[in-house]
């Protein structure tokens, strides 16, 4: 089975992760995608980045109905600070599954500074979709780092692009408006009832 991972605090999840992750599972060869959560980072402010429990709470809300997008917490068990080549090699080493990374331009372009980040790219595909106001384009940072690999990156071009963030739904919970269509119907019910954010 080859399964893509989607990295994230997921804080909360909204439409656009969602309506991206399924747009890469039918445009690509991928089976499944699990979304990873990612922990706390100690590092920086917790003010606004819910408990990782309420925010796992809200990926099986939204995921509930997916038989192909799941999600995934294996990085609350694993050593802090979290690095994605030690989390790829404990799942290569609970299931046997081909792994695929899943990153916007935004985080193609700091990727040579990743913990491992030649290994990392041997060994793992890498499947790229566009994220808005990114310095470089895509195939410029492969030309610039990644040469020798260049054929462990796929680009996903016309995948959705979508200006909405977590961080401008956090605020405009904060300000009272209204945020239903941003938010799949049970996260955002969940989010209400707990007076997440606000």
């Amino acid at each position: 089975m080859r399964v893509g991972l989607f990295f994230g605090s997921f804080n909360p999840v909204h439409i656009g992760h969602l309506a991206l992750a399924q747009y890469l599972l039918n445009q690509s060869d991928l089976d499944e995608i699990w979304f990873v959560l990612s922990p706390q980072n100690p590092h920086k402010q917790k003010e606004s980045l819910l408990d990782s429990h309420a925010r796992l709470e809200m990926l099986h809300l939204a995921l509930r109905d997916s038989p192909s997008i799941r999600p995934c917490d294996i990085e609350l068990y694993l050593p802090k600070p979290s690095y994605t080549i030690d989390t790829l090699t404990y799942l290569r080493e609970k299931y046997k599954h081909d792994f695929v990374l899943l990153i916007g331009e935004d985080n193609l372009q700091s990727l040579h500074k990743w913990k491992n980040a030649t290994h990392l790219v041997e060994t793992t595909p890498v499947y790229v979709y566009p994220r808005l106001a990114c310095a470089q384009t895509a195939s410029n940072i492969i030309e610039t780092h990644w040469a020798d690999a260049s054929k462990q990156f796929q680009f996903f071009a016309e995948a959705p692009v979508f200006s909405l963030s977590s961080s401008f739904i956090r605020q405009t919970i904060k300000q009272k408006k209204e945020v239903m269509f941003y938010l799949p119907l049970l996260v955002y019910q969940y989010v209400f009832d707990k007076g997440y954010y606000s």
